[in-house]
This record gives structure tokens, sequence and C-alpha cells, in this order.
């Protein structure tokens, strides 16, 4: 006799949007609910609007995209809705009214002690799966950003960067990340 598994129920972001508000945030990761709270930390927040700003710098000034921070969704299919850190998008028609929608050239994730696992794994393997060219990492205990391009369905590290120079990415000719910029203590 075959034992029944129960199914775990596929969440889509219609139920996403149905959900009351209780102040938390949410993603769904092939159709399954993660809780991603709580609130990202000062030095979290810090680094990643120090790289949004070097990567607005570059690809909005060269007209090449635009780079949002979170919280925005990015729908990447109905059961797949992440809110990474920061997101490229070179494809205007893939921003809606409600989120971002396909799949952008890029995203970065600045990692949390409590979201380190889940940002690396769960969601780069999802990332790479569903097609999202680049995917960086900036690990601020390592003081290091790892950028990553998709090749056959996942991702290999093509340029990184420590805790001082320039950060160049071979895919984008003329970028240049400031790490000292990125890491310096002062405000």
């Amino acid at each position: 006799m075959a034992l029944m598994r129960a199914e775990r129920p596929h969440v889509s972001y219609a139920d996403l949007e149905a959900m009351a508000d209780d102040g938390r945030r949410y993603e769904i990761v092939d159709g399954e609910l993660f809780d991603v709270t709580p609130s990202p930390s000062p030095l979290h927040q810090r680094l990643s609007k120090r790289l949004q700003r070097q990567l607005e710098a570059y690809f909005e000034g060269r007209r090449q995209g635009e780079v949002f921070d979170a919280p925005l969704d990015v729908i990447l299919t109905p059961h797949d809705v992440f809110e990474p850190d920061i997101v490229l998008v070179a494809d205007p028609a893939q921003v809606s009214a409600r989120a971002i929608e396909g799949a952008p050239a890029l995203v970065a994730e600045v990692l949390s002690p409590s979201t380190t696992s889940y940002d690396r794994t769960t969601k780069g393997r999802r990332y790479a799966t569903l097609g999202i060219p680049h995917f960086w990492v900036v690990d601020p205990v390592a003081q290091r950003i790892e950028c990553y391009r998709v090749e056959s369905g996942a991702y290999r590290l093509v340029a990184e960067g420590g805790a001082a120079g320039t950060l160049r990415h071979p895919d984008f000719a003329g970028l240049e990340i400031d790490l000292d910029e990125i890491w310096r203590t002062r405000v």
C-alpha cells in the first residue's frame, strides 16, 4: 500500500496580493511562501545604498537600464516572487504598475546573518534556474562582493572584490565599483 504524501500549498502572486498586511515581508520560491523578516540592519542598508548608487551611475548614466532597491517585488513566475536588495532592469517593458515582471539583468543580495544560507542557496539556485543572467552577493562580514554569471542553468563566479580597490566585471566594460567607498566606515 502506497503512502499518500500531503501536497504543500502552491502559493502564487495572487495569493500574496490577497494576504492581509501583517507587517512582515514574504517571498515565494517555486510556490512555497518564505517569511523574510526581520528588517535589514543599518549596515545592510548602507552597503546596499552605496552599491546601488554606483550601479545607477554606470547603467542609468549610459541609459542601459534602471536600478531599483528593495522593497520591490520581482515576479519571475506566478509561483516565484522575490524581493532582492538591488535589481537592474534592462528592458523597460518589465516594469509594470505592480512589480518587475520577468528576469531582470542583474540582482544583488546583501547578506544578513538570518538570511545568508537562504540568499546564497535557495534564492541563488532559483535565480539561475529562472534565467537571471547576473547574481551578485555582498558579504558584510567578509567585506566581499562576488559576481556570478549564469551558465548552463547554474552560477559561475566571474569577478570578485574585497575590502579595498576596484571591482571590474568582464561583462560590463567600464564598470568600476569603488570598494573603498562601499566599505568605508564614516558616513
